[in-house]
């Protein structure tokens, strides 16, 4: 189950300027997060930190986490995939059956096949 995460972009974020902090003091500037999840604190306009809630951090470290766990899972998959085409160029016989397929006649049904996503 993918969780739902909402990455705005930076200039899409509530924003308030580093001197509301310094004017309505660390609540004020809690009140605003808990409001919206997260705020960017500007200073003279720019960007300069984002302050996210308790809650907004761990949605964005699962969503994290789950991905990272999807990628492991496909990266296993190709690895098995490699290993069993791996393992039977490693055979005994290897050797002797690729020989016989090339000394065979191409069957491709008058097709041209350049590959297996071909």
């Amino acid at each position: 189950m993918a969780l739902p995460l909402n990455l705005d972009s930076i200039e899409d974020l509530p924003r308030t300027p580093a001197s509301d902090v310094k004017k309505l003091g660390w609540r004020g500037v809690m009140k605003a997060v808990s409001r919206e999840g997260k705020v960017v604190v500007t200073n003279h306009n720019e960007p300069e930190a984002v302050i996210l809630s308790v809650e907004e951090y761990g949605t964005i470290v699962r969503a994290l986490h789950e991905a990272e766990s999807r990628n492991a899972s496909a990266l296993d998959a190709l690895r098995h995939r490699f290993d069993e085409r791996l393992a039977s160029l490693q055979a005994a016989d290897a050797g002797t059956r690729l020989r016989l397929l090339m000394r065979g006649p191409a069957k491709l049904g008058g097709k041209v096949k350049a590959g297996e996503s071909h």
